[in-house]
């Protein structure tokens, strides 16, 4: 179980997107794993073969549990002695139950080499969300192996046994007792999601005889109990999580503030010009601009782009710019746009977009979560003008945007109207002063003076 922030201390495995025998590259996606804050995918550290699935699903287990064992060559998957070593390490950290392999994985240690061959991970997690059954799936490729084509093709033939739905979905109506093939989807060529699930879960009553009324029916509102006692607890866990990590930074970090006001003038003509020439959905906004300027302005103003610890401070060479991003249930999450500061303006815009839509979604990966050197959090959409951070450990720094809006502004003895956003520093006096961070809000609006260079 990685650790996907500083404040995780444990993480529930949500769902498996690889099987035993299945073939796995650095970097594949092989687990969904629900923390107190947000699901995000959990991808392999190394390449081999998986031989077992160590942690069953709906397990909570504290972080650096083993979840899977993964072996460099087919030939060791067959060695039981590998079983004893990992299960007696795990339980002298108290996940002795987390750590047994589950049934299901321990009879599929030793998978026909054909199987093992016949879909890639990635290709299976494709399958998996688009609601496709790989077994049902004829494979085209090298050796009879399923290929992209051949699962974008079975999603597109239709199929009158075949009901396309998420595998959230499926898992939801499977506990509520909901019949797929009664909803009517919503998704992504019609096919059934979540929502689909919780909005069939709870159907308008259509006028019932005075029989029917008087019958009472405990059984069907305790699936919706249930649901919203989940959901409440979920934003509780979430609270708690945010509020033990916030109380430790007030109490560790000697927090220092500052403010100025920005002004955007040249920011905003040249970002109105530029999308005058785009289609809407291209366009810019100004959050982009001020991403970009606080991550370059970070790269010259080392001091607040890294992380404290038991060694002090580390300077990062990068800049991860976390943003903070408000979640639908409540509370918010901080995933990571990586090496801000060297991406152009339309390239920051996008990935803030798909960031964003990820982190509501909670289809965020474990890296999003787990490196950013530098938060910044904008409340402008909501109005405010302006917002003081709480730094979030081991970070030494967090930034704050408000509201883009016009303002009176005197120049030269001349009284005009000007674009103008305040803009906050919550810094770490451990590690830098207010005459460097004056500096760093400073270097900011000179490169907002110049956007076209951003």
């Amino acid at each position: 179980m990685p650790s996907l922030g500083a404040d995780m201390e444990h993480g529930k495995l949500v769902e498996w997107l690889v099987k035993p025998g299945d073939y796995v590259r650095r970097g594949d996606l092989v687990a969904v794993v629900d923390t107190d804050k947000t699901i995000m995918d959990v991808e392999s550290f190394q390449e081999g073969v998986v031989t077992e699935l160590l942690v069953g699903i709906g397990e909570t287990v504290p972080v650096g549990t083993p979840l899977a064992r993964i072996t460099q060559t087919p030939a060791e998957t067959a060695t039981p002695a590998h079983a004893a070593p990992v299960a007696k390490t795990t339980a002298k950290a108290g996940l002795s139950k987390a750590a047994a392999p589950i049934p299901a994985a321990r009879e599929a240690v030793e998978p026909h080499p054909k199987e093992a061959a016949s879909i890639a991970p990635p290709i299976r997690h494709l399958a998996h969300r688009l609601g496709v059954e790989t077994v049902k799936i004829h494979g085209t490729g090298r050796g009879g192996a399923i290929t992209r084509a051949d699962v974008e093709q079975a999603v597109a033939a239709p199929s009158r046994n075949r009901v396309r739905s998420s595998p959230r979905a499926r898992r939801l109506a499977a506990e509520l007792g909901v019949e797929l093939a009664a909803i009517s989807g919503t998704g992504p060529q019609g096919a059934i999601t979540e929502a689909d699930v919780n909005r069939a879960e709870a159907p308008a009553p259509e006028s019932p005889s005075p029989s029917t009324q008087a019958t009472p029916k405990p059984a069907s509102e305790e699936p919706a109990a249930g649901k919203l006692s989940d959901a409440g607890e979920r934003v509780a866990s979430l609270r708690r999580a945010i509020g033990a990590l916030m109380s430790r930074s007030k109490k560790s970090i000697p927090h220092y503030y500052l403010s100025a006001t920005l002004d955007l003038r040249a920011a905003v003509d040249w970002m109105q010009s530029v999308n005058a020439e785009r289609p809407v959905a291209a366009r810019l906004v100004p959050s982009a601009l001020l991403l970009k300027a606080a991550a370059l302005a970070a790269r010259e103003v080392p001091e607040v782009n890294g992380f404290y610890d038991d060694d002090g401070f580390r300077p990062s060479d990068s800049v991860h710019l976390g943003v903070a991003v408000a979640l639908r249930q409540g509370g918010l999450v901080a995933p990571a746009i990586h090496d801000a500061d060297t991406l152009p303006v339309e390239t920051l815009m996008e990935k803030l977009r798909d960031l964003v839509s990820r982190a509501r979604s909670g289809r965020l990966q474990r890296a999003e979560m787990a490196d950013p050197t530098l938060t910044v959090t904008n409340l402008g959409d909501l109005g405010v003008e302006s917002v003081y951070g709480v730094i979030y450990p081991p970070q030494v720094a967090m930034v704050g945007f408000g509201r883009v809006m016009e303002q009176p502004w005197a120049q030269n003895g001349m009284l005009g109207v000007r674009h103008a956003v305040i803009a906050t520093l919550s810094a770490d006096h451990r590690v830098s002063d207010g005459m460097r961070g004056a500096r760093y809000l400073a270097r900011i609006e000179e490169l907002l003076q110049k956007p076209e260079e951003l």
